[in-house]
């Protein structure tokens, strides 16, 4: 059976073929939800997230969203699936006092001590991750800075990335960037490194990669500059 659950939407992410999308329930006390697929990798295409109109969800977009049951995968137990016959429906946007009401305060996020070569603090063992009880965080943080480079360069890879680097709760971070706007618009100026002041930031903790490791990406920035 299906019902319809109306999210405030904080992530619209990059993922595979498709997109990571996800959001706090309005009103009550059920907290995330990630609607996701029924395919092997879960990612949401545009054709399943798409409003009447045609038009794409987007981050801060208070949304009703058809799903069909809650369904758990490890520690991201905020999936449940969705329901593909349905349009998702547009009710409104969320202002930033808004977001103050949802922002979460956790001591860390999930387990730092593990960090690739251009990281910090970005990734978790999966057999550590899947003792995790969720894996989507909305954190306030006083400023960003974006680093745009090419991580492989040095081993003929001049793919370029973007990564977030910023401090909360005593411990410094710095994780990939897979919010597409934010992508788009900062792999189109020079490789530097660029400042964002104060923001909120989504950072999911993805599925378990086959180097046995999960790690943590940055699925949306919401600038207050910019609201």
């Amino acid at each position: 059976m299906t019902v319809f659950k109306t999210l405030v939407c904080l992530a619209n992410s990059r993922k595979l073929t498709g997109r990571c999308v996800a959001g706090i329930v309005e009103g009550g006390d059920e907290g995330w939800i990630r609607p996701v697929s029924a395919r092997p990798n879960h990612e949401v295409s545009e054709h399943e997230r798409k409003y009447e109109d045609g038009s794409d969800p987007r981050v801060l977009d208070i949304v009703s969203v058809p799903l069909l049951q809650h369904q758990p995968s490890t520690f991201q137990s905020e999936n449940w699936l969705l329901d593909p016959t349905y349009y998702w429906r547009k009710i409104d946007r969320a202002s930033w006092d808004k977001l103050l009401t949802l922002e979460q305060h956790p001591g860390s996020l999930w387990i730092n001590g593990e960090h690739t070569y251009h990281g910090l603090n970005d990734r978790v063992p999966t057999e550590q991750a899947f003792n995790l009880v969720d894996s989507l965080k909305l954190i306030r943080v006083g400023r960003v800075t974006l680093q745009v480079h090419s991580p492989g360069i040095a081993f003929g890879d001049s793919k370029r990335v973007v990564r977030a680097q910023f401090r909360h709760a005593n411990f410094e971070y710095k994780l990939r960037v897979t919010d597409p706007e934010y992508e788009l618009a900062y792999l189109a100026k020079p490789d530097a490194t660029y400042t964002l002041g104060e923001s909120f930031i989504t950072v999911s903790l993805g599925e378990p990669h086959s180097d046995g490791y999960a790690y943590k990406l940055i699925a949306a920035i919401v600038e207050r500059a910019k609201i």
